[in-house]
């Protein structure tokens, strides 16, 4: 800190140091001699190094003002606020502002505790004379103000109470001065600065930065803030106008962006929460989201402002400023608390209307603060990425792309992605998706695959490329349509059709070589991601002796404890992140990281996982729940060349995601030993009370196609969702290491299963650490014998 006192040209820069820790020193530069107090040893040798330095006596002194002081220009040109004065006058507590034009760019402050403000060449000659009060920052040039002549012509002006209060005493903020030596002057001939004319108010308009932060805080303005400010930008006669307006008028100052006109009927009380008849009843907020008046939106989140609130169509203020792209007012909405996951009457998210109107940086903004919601589905089952590619956004889908979009996920008509590029004809974006393994054979319940869709819509380009991408050219629809019978004889579509066609049909044989798909969902569309079944082996039909069921079942009653009052649950608020979340603690701790295993977690004896349940009051969409939300992963049960039907993954898989269930029938162990087939059982381990097992013989899901691997690539873990009876775990498979597309999925039986089956089959899953293989089992009984 330092304190400098020019004896000549009095400069009345000061800071404030305590006297008994200043050390004051008489130095000599070309503007003759000055004395700086000094609290801080380090900052002695940045002075002049010609200076003379000497010690003298302190002089008691309280330097705060800074009003001789000019801050550079940062660079650029002047903002249209910054073009005019931003200095305020006061005058017996009524406000003015200045409007004349600003010459200079650099700013000035009386101090420290009040904004930097560009002034007019008469308010900076003001400021240079101590005219502007350093509490406050108002200029004192006419009404009742304190005044301190420390030097006999200088005059220092303040308010009586922005006084500097050191120790119970008052002193002047300017130079330190006993205040009780200031006289209370009134001038009331003075030139203040015009007030802002009603024809052009947009540069008196405050700045977000100059307004009260509407963020991490709930509370509102008071009103005397609010008729401060008021009071601040009226022009007739300083204070508010008493008008009566109707309530509806706060809906339309808030469309046109009138931030006086809102504030005047804010203090008047009304309702920020208004809902406007005619206009879908819309908020005020609404309408100043919806035409990006940033300024207005704040100042009714103020005064309280609802940032959920809908209208008719069930949309909030964030979604009309998401569709019309003010990307600073999103930025200001979502920090003031405004949710992303609202849905409107057509399921649409924030994400779905930037993405349909290919609004780039607000879905870009929205990704980064939300990304879970990125394959949200609206009720047409089509996510975000979905509208970008049928409106033919190319750098969105790109972008989505690369944030996770799932290109797999199929809406109401049982349409992927690459369906909707073919409507749209966008071979660029076809190319994208293909890239990220969307299916190319996937159909729609038409029966119409991506190739069908582009050759109706005589989209050559596309065709083409699903062509060279191998794309079943004799493949049929629903209404026995090939791809040819889709598009008109003789054009190009249709010869470059027929030209693959007859390439395909020279392949003798290829038919019975290649794989036949048997079905292309053999869950039925019970599960969000569809199931196809392929044989490319022999004549084998898509096996039908089961039933396709989406979670376990009972056949007798077992008396399960599904007593919601009996579950242990959580009160988390914050995403259950914490190691205070109780269901994570009955995990030992909360395992699931962006909803996968960690490496770290324990493969040789899993813990058992207690996920988020009903009772808990967390979101649906909290950390802590990954099993109940059902699989993800793309799966196909295939035909093998030894071990019958197996499940191979689609897509990579990282380590530690969740692929699927083992379901079944719920039955006791008693039950088992009764019945004459136990390829399908799966005992529950569970060390408490009687021994039960889940039997997929006749009723299963995709996990009772898995087979075993002595190398296993996935783990069984047992989970609690929806109910902590401990004698009923869910079977959760999870990756075990990395998954390449097109790798068998297995898990390791168990020795005891291969001590009872050894006698009737050997293990053929070509491992080279086979345990169970003829030749292993031929091995140990060799060794044995010996």
């Amino acid at each position: 800190f330092l304190a400098v006192k020019r004896k000549k040209r009095k400069m009345g820069m000061y800071n404030l140091v305590p006297k008994k820790k200043a050390k004051a020193l008489k130095l000599q530069d070309k503007a003759g001699p000055f004395i700086v107090y000094s609290c801080v040893s380090d900052l002695l040798p940045a002075l002049p190094a010609d200076a003379e330095v000497t010690e003298t006596d302190l002089a008691e002194e309280l330097p705060l003002c800074c009003c001789r002081m000019e801050t550079p220009h940062s660079g650029g040109s002047l903002s249209t606020l910054e073009q005019t004065c931003m200095a305020m006058e006061s005058t017996d507590g009524m406000l003015s502002r200045c409007q004349k034009r600003v010459m200079k760019q650099e700013m000035m402050r009386p101090s420290n505790t009040v904004h930097l403000l560009v002034l007019c060449e008469d308010h900076r000659a003001g400021m240079v004379k101590h005219q502007c009060c350093p509490g406050c920052g108002l200029f004192c040039r006419a009404g009742t103000f304190m005044e301190c002549r420390p030097y006999g012509s200088i005059s220092h002006r303040f308010h009586r109470d922005c006084a500097s209060i050191l120790k119970d005493l008052k002193f002047c903020p300017h130079c330190g001065e006993d205040a009780s030596r200031a006289k209370e002057v009134t001038v009331s001939n003075a030139d203040p600065s015009p007030s802002v004319p009603r024809s052009n108010p947009g540069p008196s308009l405050p700045t977000v930065a100059t307004l009260p932060s509407a963020v991490g805080t709930a509370d509102r303005l008071p009103k005397e803030s609010l008729e401060s400010i008021l009071m601040a930008l009226d022009d007739e006669n300083l204070k508010p106008k008493k008008v009566k307006y109707p309530t509806r008028q706060l809906y339309i100052s808030a469309k046109q962006g009138e931030l006086q006109k809102v504030i005047r009927l804010l203090v008047d009380g009304k309702d920020p929460n208004f809902l406007m008849e005619g206009q879908n009843k819309r908020t005020p907020l609404h309408a100043a989201a919806a035409e990006g008046h940033q300024e207005v939106c704040h100042m009714l989140v103020q005064a309280g402002a609802n940032l959920d609130m809908f209208d008719e169509e069930q949309r909030t203020p964030l979604m009309a400023a998401c569709e019309n792209s003010h990307l600073d007012t999103v930025k200001y909405l979502l920090r003031a608390g405004a949710a992303v996951s609202h849905k409107d009457i057509m399921g649409f998210t924030c994400l779905h209307l930037a993405a349909k109107l290919g609004h780039y940086d607000i879905v870009h903004h929205l990704l980064s603060k939300a990304s879970k919601y990125i394959n949200c589905q609206d009720d047409g089952g089509w996510t975000p990425i979905t509208w970008a590619i049928e409106y033919k956004h190319k750098e969105l889908v790109h972008l989505l792309l690369a944030k996770g979009a799932d290109v797999n996920i199929r809406d109401k008509e049982e349409n992927v992605c690459l369906h909707w590029a073919a409507l749209s004809g966008c071979d660029d974006v076809a190319q994208a998706l293909l890239d990220a393994r969307c299916d190319l054979n996937a159909v729609n319940v038409h029966g119409d695959s991506p190739l069908h869709v582009a050759v109706r819509e005589s989209h050559l380009e596309c065709v083409m490329l699903f062509l060279s991408r191998g794309a079943d050219v004799n493949q049929r629809n629903r209404d026995g349509e090939a791809a040819p019978d889709c598009c008109v004889y003789g054009s190009k579509v249709w010869t470059a059709l027929n030209a693959n066609k007859k390439l395909t049909d020279a392949r003798r044989g290829r038919d019975c070589q290649g794989e036949r798909v048997l079905s292309r969902d053999i869950s039925r569309g019970y599960e969000a991601v569809p199931i196809t079944c392929v044989n490319g082996v022999d004549s084998e039909p898509c096996p039908e002796n089961f039933k396709y069921i989406p979670d376990n079942c009972v056949t007798s009653p077992l008396n399960i404890d599904k007593d919601i009052t009996h579950l242990q649950h959580c009160s988390c608020t914050d995403d259950c992140s914490s190691s205070t979340c109780v269901c994570g603690q009955l995990s030992l701790r909360c395992w699931y990281d962006s909803g996968r295993l960690p490496l770290d977690f324990c493969q040789r004896e899993p813990p058992v996982l207690f996920e988020c349940n009903h009772a808990c009051s967390c979101w649906r969409t909290c950390r802590n729940r990954v099993v109940q939300n059902g699989m993800r992963a793309r799966l196909q049960v295939f035909r093998t060349q030894k071990m019958g039907w197996g499940v191979r993954a689609m897509q990579d898989i990282p380590q530690g995601t969740f692929i699927c269930e083992y379901v079944g029938e719920i039955i006791t162990d008693a039950e088992a030993d009764k019945r004459e087939n136990d390829s399908f059982l799966f005992t529950l381990d569970n060390k408490v009370g009687d021994v039960h097992c889940i039997d997929a013989r006749l009723f299963g899901n995709i996990g009772r196609f898995i087979n075993h691997l002595c190398e296993p690539n996935v783990l069984a873990v047992r989970v609690f969702t929806m109910h902590q009876d401990l004698r009923f775990p869910r079977i959760a498979f999870f990756s075990s290491r990395p998954i390449k597309a097109g790798d068998q999925i297995g898990f390791d039986y168990g020795d005891h299963y291969w001590r009872v089956k050894s006698k009737f089959f050997s293990c053929h899953c070509g491992s080279l650490k086979c345990r169970h293989s003829s030749d292993a089992l031929i091995s140990v009984s060799v060794s044995n014998y010996f």
